[in-house]
């Protein structure tokens, strides 16, 4: 295949073969050639075999994978698995949960349930910096919880007092548009100076 799959049974078919996916790997990850994770030479043999490079030079990791430095290392899950669980959390855009990604990789739930958790860690935003951008912000708030209208007359008394007079958690959620970044956090209440001071921090 030629081009980069766009189906799932194209996906499945094209990352059953080991060479696409260290290709396809490599592609993304070393787009200026490959390059040692431990010393950065870029003059590695490839062991085509064993799809890892050797390093020309003398050091303790101076054999590697793609999977080094990654999500995947220490992983005994083939790149294919890999790479097609990456491929369907990516172009679901619904999502796609642990249990569907067990039926179409043939793989435990267990496991899938590991590498969708991988991937979304790797897919995370940085949070320890603040967002900042030349576009404009969209800012909102919304309580989170149950309706206290369909809850039972004591379970509501005690979640009432248990949060101060109300049932549910308010949230607030900031989204920049031109980075799409968006971030969300547990606010005490929605008064104005909270989601102001929340806003500039």
């Amino acid at each position: 295949m030629s081009t980069e799959p766009k189906t799932l049974q194209q996906a499945i078919i094209y990352f059953s073969n080991p060479h696409n996916c260290v290709s396809y790997l490599v592609d993304r990850r070393w787009p200026n050639g490959v390059a040692c994770p431990t010393c950065g030479r870029t003059d590695a043999a490839y062991v085509p075999a064993r799809h890892v490079w050797q390093c020309k030079t003398r050091h303790p990791k101076s054999q590697f994978s793609a999977k080094v430095g990654t999500v995947m290392e220490d992983s005994p899950i083939g790149l294919d698995k890999w790479m097609t669980a990456m491929w369907m959390v990516t172009n679901c855009k619904n999502g796609v949960s642990s249990w569907e990604v067990h039926r179409s990789l043939g793989i435990t739930q267990k496991t899938a349930w590991f590498l969708l958790h991988r991937i979304r860690l790797a897919m995370g935003q940085d949070h320890s910096e603040p967002m900042g951008g030349e576009g404009p912000f969209k800012v909102a708030e919304t309580f989170v919880g149950p309706d206290p209208r369909k809850m039972h007359v004591r379970k509501r008394a005690e979640r009432y007092s248990k949060f101060g007079g109300r049932p549910k958690t308010p949230v607030m959620g900031m989204l920049d548009r031109d980075s799409r970044q968006v971030r969300a956090k547990v606010v005490p209440c929605v008064k104005r100076e909270t989601l102001q001071n929340a806003i500039l921090d």
